[in-house]
């Protein structure tokens, strides 16, 4: 159940923090194509200890 509430939860939130992020560095006007590459590649490597806590959360409170 874990596995499948991971993999559900992943595609949320790692879409969300690369959003966050990319729109942060757009905001700082880095514009070109690499600081966006590496805004989104942060918000995915970012989203996987969130996913992971976020999952452990929902199944503690299930019990």
């Amino acid at each position: 159940m874990t596995g499948r509430l991971m993999f559900a939860l992943f595609f949320v939130i790692a879409t969300t923090m690369m959003g966050s992020a990319i729109v942060a560095v757009l905001t700082m006007q880095l514009d070109t194509g690499k600081p966006i590459m590496i805004a989104a590649a942060a918000g995915f490597v970012a989203a996987l200890p969130v996913t992971w806590f976020v999952s452990r959360q929902i199944t503690k409170l299930r019990q």
